[in-house]
């Protein structure tokens, strides 16, 4: 059973909630973080790029500079521009992007529930990238970033988000981006005793975003049980955090692809090529987007195909096989393009359904990619039905909203 607990969480102040909290540090490119940074004295991302502050270069993921992020958030505690909750309680946290709402609690999850298979997984993760990962959590000793799970509705939880979300917010406020963000502290013993006995009787929840935090995690749990003569599981390592949506909750974004050249064929080559698998319509106008499942647009030579599977080349009852993203490189990438490593080739890249299909077409007009394809969004059944049956999707097959910001609510290691 699903073990989803409530901790004593370190977050922003009210007054400064709305400068702390950030985006990833990955979702800015240089001239941004720069401004952001010099504009912003509270903002979270002082303490993931501390080198900014004292100007002093260190080696990204090296001990000196991970000690140095610990210090900046411990700097950040003591400056007062962080609390931090006396009792354990869950957080519920509602997101407002382009008219969807999307209503889900941050709690804790167990390690152990990763490890026995309550917590389901659809991706496969980098042995490097969780060692990184790890050793991030073992120097500097916080979550600032949640897991994204999903977990089947429940009508107790529902009813008592839905009540909650009717009552006066803790944390208010709209990004720059547009988005609007609310949080309210649940500490209420009795809903907070009602909602872990909810989550308890779930035999599953599901990773949609954050396969890498979740496995950095156990690691981290791992070796330092490891070290221990004895221990008792409740120790803090024993957890780490997420945000928890039920599944109607989330919205799952295509994710597409574009190639950098044609392989050295001619459109007529690779027309050749697809039209044994596909088959293939010429598409009018400057925009075209996948409409149904087992349709893969394509835009080449400043043109829209649509590119229909034909039944006989996969297995429907298979998870993968029937799965469009695994069928583009079975048929497509690897046989045409020569592209076998989606992890490793440099010759593709990706582009997230949240940009639109028009952001395919202006990455090859732009002479960036030769060709672009499109996928339609794989479904929560489809994304079920690959964890529950313990198969791995290929890589960036998904793009699940919403994102949270770093820094909005931190689950601390040294507790």
């Amino acid at each position: 059973m699903a073990k989803v607990i409530p901790f004593k969480a370190i977050r922003p102040v009210n007054d400064k909630v709305h400068l702390v909290a950030s985006r990833s540090v990955d979702g800015y490119n240089p001239a941004e973080l720069r401004e952001k940074l010099s504009g912003n004295p509270y903002s979270f991302l002082h303490v993931i790029n501390p080198d900014f502050d004292d100007g002093i270069k260190t080696k990204p993921g090296s001990r000196e500079r991970l000690t140095k992020v610990k210090n900046h958030f411990k700097k950040f505690i003591k400056e007062e521009i962080f609390l931090r909750d006396t009792n354990p309680c869950y957080y519920l946290y509602r997101q407002i992007k382009d008219g969807d709402e999307f209503l889900g609690i941050i709690a804790c999850t167990s390690i152990d529930d990763y490890m026995n298979g309550v917590i389901k997984i659809h991706e496969q993760t980098l042995t490097a990238r969780e060692e990184k990962l790890k050793d991030y959590l073992d120097v500097c000793e916080f979550n600032a970033e949640p897991v994204l799970f999903c977990y089947p509705n429940d009508e107790v939880i529902d009813a008592t988000a839905q009540e909650i979300a009717g009552t006066r917010a803790d944390y208010d406020f709209t990004t720059t981006d547009k988005v609007r963000h609310t949080v309210w502290v649940i500490e209420s013993k009795k809903t907070v005793k009602q909602i872990a006995e909810r989550f308890a009787l779930m035999p599953s929840v599901y990773i949609a975003d954050g396969h890498h935090r979740s496995a950095s995690a156990t690691l981290l749990g791992k070796l330092r049980r490891s070290k221990l003569s004895t221990f008792t599981g409740q120790e803090p390592f024993n957890y780490y955090l997420g945000v928890f949506f039920p599944e109607s909750q989330l919205k799952i974004y295509d994710y597409n692809r574009i190639v950098k050249d044609l392989n050295n064929l001619s459109v007529n080559e690779l027309m050749y090529n697809l039209k044994t698998n596909f088959i293939i319509t010429e598409v009018n106008g400057n925009d075209f987007k996948p409409t149904r499942i087992h349709e893969i647009s394509m835009y080449v030579d400043k043109k829209w195909y649509s590119l229909k599977v034909k039944d006989t080349i996969y297995n429907a009852q298979d998870p993968i096989d029937s799965l469009d993203a695994a069928i583009l490189t079975k048929y497509i990438l690897s046989p045409i393009f020569n592209i076998h490593d989606l992890k490793t080739d440099k010759r593709i890249g990706f582009i997230p359904g949240v940009r639109g299909s028009k952001e395919l077409k202006k990455q090859v007009d732009e002479g960036k990619a030769a060709i672009s394809f499109g996928l339609f969004p794989v479904t929560m059944n489809h994304l079920k039905w690959i964890a529950d049956t313990d198969h791995i999707m290929p890589p960036k097959s998904t793009w699940v909203e919403p994102k949270m910001r770093s820094g909005l609510v931190i689950y601390s290691l040294e507790e």
